[in-house]
């Protein structure tokens, strides 16, 4: 029986300008002036048949005035994650968890606060990245009171989406917009999670959303950690891309990396991932791409990936792995990549001819 896939979802943000510093513009201008609505509706014309949902950042991309029209030009797709957004609001640039003036904190939190409830209202996931929250120089931050004021601002809102059902995704991020962002590996995630729970804020439903590029960034291999948030039953959501390793590039799935990606495919798959709704959501930035071609092929280049994760000999490697042999389980995977006895008794061949 063919093996259903898992749903998934991309980012509207994927599908905007795409501005850096040195492009202001962004090198997709003709989009500049684009409503939300409009957007919508290009991205579901462009991928309804490979992509169930999207996400939004709240409120800038998505907020309780254009919702319903949002959801009127979603045609067979749905929302599956409000994201906080706070980050693009030059209000908010010395963070809104822990901003230190108490009143931005105030307004920060109250707003994201209104993000879970209009999560609640679209049966969506809310999830909180939190760029800003994290400084730029050296005596810029009491350090251990920044934490308190971080740790203490999301614990409010994770409390508040756990009484409206809500699933909170945390993610996290080393660098950009803040330099030193606070949660910046998987292990200030789970750091984060432990402290909210000593508050004594619910936190069944408070997950760990893995974008791909930022573990890359961090040196943290995919697979390793997603059995580990597995293991800790803290494995939310995915945001799946690509990247050279040094910067945020959102590049395509499967374009770099492509080894890690194999690997975290087969382990996705052994956790049993997606069969509680779990989805893989694309997070991608196609600064000088189609916009649309770049994301169809982010979804076609991981179904092949899926496709050959599938295909690796578990109890072979589970052999090997036992040995902790590299050498039998990298010739297991390169089996399966078409590496076979077939293949190398023709390199043989070859050489024996040349000699």
């Amino acid at each position: 029986m063919e093996q259903q896939a898992i749903k998934n979802s991309v980012g509207i943000w994927a599908f905007g300008p795409n501005v850096t510093r040195f492009v202001p513009p962004g090198y997709h201008p003709e989009v500049a002036n684009e409503d939300m609505v409009t957007r919508t509706k290009r991205v579901v014309d462009g991928l309804a048949d490979l992509v169930d949902g999207l996400e939004y950042h709240y409120p800038g991309e998505i907020n309780e005035d254009t919702v319903e029209a949002i959801k009127a030009a979603l045609g067979p797709m749905d929302i599956y994650c409000i994201a906080a957004g706070l980050h693009t609001d030059p209000t908010y640039k010395l963070g809104a968890f822990i901003n230190p003036d108490p009143a931005l904190r105030r307004r920060g939190i109250e707003t994201l606060k209104r993000g879970v409830d209009l999560a609640a209202a679209l049966g969506a996931n809310f999830i909180i990245w939190p760029g800003a929250e994290g400084y730029n120089y050296n005596f810029q931050r009491d350090y251990a009171r920044t934490w308190d004021l971080f740790v203490e601002g999301v614990a409010e809102v994770v409390a508040h989406a756990a009484s409206k059902g809500v699933k909170v995704f945390l993610e996290h991020k080393n660098s950009e917009p803040a330099m030193n962002i606070l949660m910046r590996n998987i292990a200030a995630c789970l750091y984060t999670i432990e402290r909210i729970g000593r508050l004594g804020v619910d936190t069944s439903r408070l997950l760990v959303n893995m974008d791909w590029q930022h573990l890359i960034m961090n040196g943290e291999n995919l697979a390793e950690y997603a059995a580990l948030l597995h293991a800790e039953g803290r494995l939310g959501h995915q945001h799946a891309n690509s990247g050279w390793g040094t910067f945020d590039d959102d590049n395509m799935v499967g374009a770099s990396f492509f080894m890690q990606t194999l690997e975290l495919a087969m382990t996705l798959q052994d956790v049993g991932y997606g069969q509680h709704g779990e989805r893989i959501g694309y997070d991608l930035y196609p600064y000088t791409e189609d916009q649309i071609a770049a994301v169809r092929r982010s979804v076609l280049q991981w179904a092949f990936i899926d496709d050959l994760a599938r295909k690796i000999d578990r109890q072979a490697l589970a052999e090997a792995r036992a040995r902790a042999d590299a050498v039998e389980g990298y010739r297991i995977v390169y089996e399966t990549l078409g590496l076979d006895q077939a293949y190398i008794d023709r390199i043989v061949q070859q050489r024996k001819k040349r000699s």
